[in-house]
């Protein structure tokens, strides 16, 4: 498949890598590619992040517009999805459709401009998109997706002066899949910019640990829930060799694939953290009753 590194290159579980499609003008590979494995995280964390909007605009009780980070943001799929009235299923369909197949690069951004702008929520957050790959966080800002957008990779640097401010005031920091990749490192770097913590909502595959994470969030003074009802389908395996890898690496946490990864799919737990008080108002299972 178009995109794909063998999985036989991989330094992480033998997942297969999919750098070629991360970083281009456009997003019409990283659909193209992703679309026959039936990519599908970002349709989940569209449910929960508009929950958590939801629930977070009801208790600051004030009009202002939410400020989300997006992590490993890529090209601000994410914030395509929270911010506007598509689906991903509508995203998949809009960059496969011949006019848009016609259009590369800066054309296809200003044409992205008015598609999303005819189609904004009127309770739209300010998205500030995070990811070490330039090319596509420029494409997500020039698509109107992100309101700011930083290459920046914390796993490496600390944050610049200008990413620093622009985290002021951050609400909510979202993720979906991109923990393994970035690590407390990453979360580290960031806390130390919050003079207030903000809500953490992580999308974790099975096959990595999220407790170093979850223990730099408590040492920041937040309480981390894992929903317990459910995971969360990310993509089908790319090949037999992915799949074992995976298989080997959950084995080694002590966990299962029946039911989950056994079908075919990876599968990612969601991690909420808060502010004690907050959990204590609505706890997980009350925030998202629905999942």
């Amino acid at each position: 498949m178009a995109g794909v590194i063998p999985t036989s290159t991989g330094s992480d579980w033998g997942k297969a890598h999919f750098e070629s499609i991360y970083n281009c003008p456009d997003p019409h590979r990283y659909f193209a590619t992703l679309h026959p494995l039936e990519y599908q995280i970002p349709h989940h964390g569209q449910m929960v992040f508009r929950a958590l909007a939801d629930a977070l605009r009801q208790r600051r009780g004030t009009p202002a517009p939410l400020r989300v980070v997006d992590l490993c943001c890529s090209y601000g799929v994410n914030a395509a999805l929270l911010n506007h009235q598509v689906s991903l299923d509508d995203l998949y369909h809009h960059y496969s459709a011949s006019g848009t197949q016609a259009l590369e690069g800066e054309e296809l951004a200003r044409a992205d401009l008015a598609y999303y702008a005819a189609r904004r929520r009127p309770d739209a957050a300010h998205v500030t998109g995070l990811d070490a790959a330039d090319r596509a966080v420029a494409y997500g800002v020039a698509a109107g997706l992100l309101d700011q957008g930083f290459a920046e990779n914390l796993e490496i640097d600390a944050p610049s002066a200008q990413l620093r401010q622009a985290l002021s005031g951050t609400d909510l920091i979202t993720v979906t899949g991109g923990v393994g990749y970035i690590t407390a490192r990453t979360f580290s770097r960031l806390f130390d910019s919050f003079n207030e913590p903000p809500w953490v909502a992580a999308m974790v595959l099975r096959t990595v640990s999220y407790r170093p994470i979850s223990a730099l969030l408590a040492r920041a003074g937040l309480v981390t829930e894992r929903l317990t009802t459910r995971t969360f389908r990310q993509r089908r395996f790319a090949d037999d060799a992915e799949r074992q890898g995976a298989f080997e690496a959950l084995a080694a946490r002590g966990l299962s694939v029946g039911g989950k990864e056994a079908h075919g799919f990876y599968h990612a737990e969601l991690y909420v953290s808060r502010p004690a008080a907050d959990v204590a108002a609505l706890p997980l299972a009350e925030l998202l009753p629905a999942f």
